[in-house]
């Protein structure tokens, strides 16, 4: 009985390719309790494998964050296999604008203690008394609104290549960095303003809204969907798009176009640019924005110093990376002082 993924990303590449068949990146998240996560991650990995089922899955006894790729032709048996979920039936799926067949070449079903790395005590507020949710009519008019408060409620990195108009970005690596500074800047507009939020799918501010009613906000909404099906809703009905740049999103693509402009530089030119790139360099893969010229030059690399440890012979490349622990590195996202561009763009902050 295989209960655990045991293909490479490159093994899994070339099944995909060799399959030949059109794949849909979806997500999807419910909060619910949940009390054998263990029995209920092995049944979702028992019925997804055979299925072709990729991508990145979190259960906890707080319900089910779910970032997927799936074989095109099989939707409609995954959808009835969630319909027979009590919790899942008629969960709402977000759908990918753009597609990738490699967006996800793994399978990862993992029990963790939270679905949203939040850092609240659950207990100490009702969760299920969330904010408002308002589609993508609603929100284009609340966003113009003098008496709302927009926020955007994921990290630096994301709004950095795209957020709405008249968003506040906070300067935050974490959400869970962002719950209470969100909160301190704005205590003084608990009673007189509107807050409203969005996120890339919805998850985080589900659970933000509850907080913030917790914490005094009296008027709270979230943009249902996130921007995801804000970009669905406003491309079928034709709604005015208000959202500038590129949704980040969490999987092999990086980002999705939702608006026409680049609104973001490459981090070490400073030309215009909202490409994402992953170091090439093993022991550093940082995230940072990369021009074509820059990525040619550095070799996707984010200095110089990683290329030049690139060219070394991969055992040289792997006794370098001995012992060293990289993750704090990675996880502060194109915050390196490496990045030329932006260290300088930042210190004249």
């Amino acid at each position: 009985m295989q209960l655990y993924n045991k293909l490479s990303a490159e093994e899994r590449r070339a099944l995909i390719r060799q399959a030949g068949k059109e794949r849909l990146t979806i997500s999807f998240y419910q909060y619910h309790q949940i009390y054998h996560q263990q029995i209920f991650r092995d049944h979702l990995f028992l019925h997804w494998h055979p299925m072709d089922v990729l991508g990145r899955i979190y259960i906890a006894q707080e319900g089910i964050n779910a970032q997927l790729s799936i074989p095109g032709d099989r939707f409609e048996e995954f959808k009835t296999f969630l319909d027979g979920i009590d919790f899942l039936k008629n969960v709402r799926i977000n759908i990918a604008r753009e597609q990738d067949n490699e967006s996800f070449l793994k399978l990862k079903v993992k029990v963790r203690d939270k679905i949203v790395a939040d850092g609240l005590e659950d207990d100490s507020f009702d969760v299920t008394d969330i904010g408002t949710h308002v589609d993508a009519s609603a929100f284009n008019k609340l966003i113009e609104d003098p008496n709302t408060v927009l926020v955007d409620m994921r990290n630096h990195y994301e709004s950095e290549i795209g957020h709405f108009k008249n968003a506040w970005t906070p300067d935050v690596d974490t959400f869970r960095d962002s719950l209470d500074y969100i909160e301190e800047q704005l205590k003084d507009h608990k009673e007189g303003k509107k807050l409203v939020m969005y996120c890339t799918g919805g998850i985080r501010c589900e659970k933000a809204s509850a907080y913030y009613k917790h914490k005094g906000f009296k008027d709270v909404y979230q943009l249902e969907g996130g921007i995801i099906e804000y970009d669905r809703q406003v491309t079928e009905q034709k709604l005015e798009n208000k959202f500038k740049g590129k949704n980040f999103v969490f999987d092999q693509r990086l980002a999705e176009k939702i608006g026409d402009e680049v609104i973001a530089n490459c981090h070490q030119c400073g030309a215009s640019c909202d490409a994402h790139t992953n170091c090439s360099n093993d022991g550093c893969h940082l995230l940072f924005i990369q021009c074509d010229s820059c990525k040619e030059a550095f070799e996707n690399c984010c200095s110089q110093e990683c290329n030049d440890i690139i060219q070394l012979p991969f055992e040289e490349q792997k006794a370098l990376r001995a012992g060293h622990y990289n993750s704090n590195h990675i996880f502060k996202k194109g915050r390196s002082e490496k990045l030329d561009f932006k260290r300088r763009s930042t210190k004249a902050e």
